[in-house]
C-alpha cells in the first residue's frame, strides 16, 4: 500500500489563483496522487490540465458551509460534471440535520447523486460540529440517499479528521460506502492510522509532506 494512492491533493482556499491550481495539478501528476480537489470555479481548468493523466478531478459542491439552496447545489453539480469532474464532494446542510429535516437532506443528496450517475459522490458531514448520534444519523441519511462516501470534514471547521470519528463512521457504514478523512492531517503516520481505521481516501493540502514524512 502506497499512501499517495489514497490522497486527494486539495487546494480550496478562497485566494487560490489559476497559477496555484496549475501548481497543484503538477504536484499531483508528479507524485501520482489519486486526485486533485478544487472549488467548482476551477473544475474546467483542472480537467483540461489532467485530460491525458490518470489523476482524477474532484469538485466541491456547496462548499464550505453546505447552507446554499438545494437548487444552487444541484446547478453547481451539473456544471461540474459537464466541465469534466470525476467526483463530487458536497457539504451536507448541518442546520437541517440539527432541525430534524431528514427527508430534505436525503432528497438533496439523492438529486445530486442522480446528476453524478456512476461518478462518485462524497458527502461532507463536518464531524466537529456533530454529536456521535448525529454522525450516525448523517451516515444513515447518506446511505439511504445513495451516496458513495462519507467525508469527515471540510478543513474549514473547528476540527478535522480524528481516529475516533473514522472508527465511528466505519462501524456505522456498510462496506460499499467509503470514508474520506480530511482536515488536520499533518503527518504520513496519522494518514496511515486513519486508513487502518477504515478511511479509503485522504483529503489534504499537505499531500507532499505526508508522503515525504514516511
Amino acid at each position: 500500500m502506497e499512501l499517495k494512492q489514497f490522497i486527494d491533493h486539495s487546494l480550496l482556499k478562497s485566494t487560490a489563483s489559476s497559477e496555484d491550481i496549475r501548481t497543484l495539478v503538477k504536484e499531483a501528476v508528479d507524485y501520482q496522487f489519486y486526485a486533485v480537489c478544487v472549488n467548482s470555479c476551477y473544475t474546467l481548468l483542472a480537467a483540461d490540465l489532467l485530460k491525458n493523466e490518470r489523476v482524477k478531478v474532484v469538485t466541491t459542491i456547496g462548499f464550505p458551509l453546505g447552507t446554499a439552496s438545494s437548487s444552487s447545489k444541484i446547478a453547481e453539480a451539473k456544471k461540474a460534471i459537464e466541465e469534466g469532474s470525476d467526483e463530487l464532494d458536497m457539504v451536507m446542510n448541518l442546520g437541517h440535520l440539527k432541525s430534524g429535516l431528514v427527508k430534505s437532506i436525503r432528497e438533496e443528496i439523492s438529486s445530486i447523486k442522480k446528476i453524478a450517475g456512476s461518478k462518485i459522490l462524497k458527502v461532507i458531514i463536518e464531524t466537529c460540529y456533530l454529536s456521535d448520534d448525529e454522525k450516525k444519523l448523517a451516515c444513515e441519511i447518506v446511505v439511504k440517499a445513495g451516496g458513495d462516501f462519507v467525508k469527515t470534514s471540510t478543513g474549514f471547521g473547528s476540527g478535522g479528521a480524528t481516529l475516533h470519528d473514522v472508527n465511528l463512521l466505519s462501524a456505522s457504514l456498510p462496506h460499499n460506502v467509503g470514508i474520506k478523512a480530511s482536515g488536520g492531517i499533518h503527518s504520513g503516520r496519522m494518514a496511515l492510522e486513519l486508513i487502518a481505521a477504515g478511511a479509503s481516501r485522504i483529503g489534504t493540502s499537505n499531500g507532499i509532506h505526508l508522503v515525504n514524512s514516511l
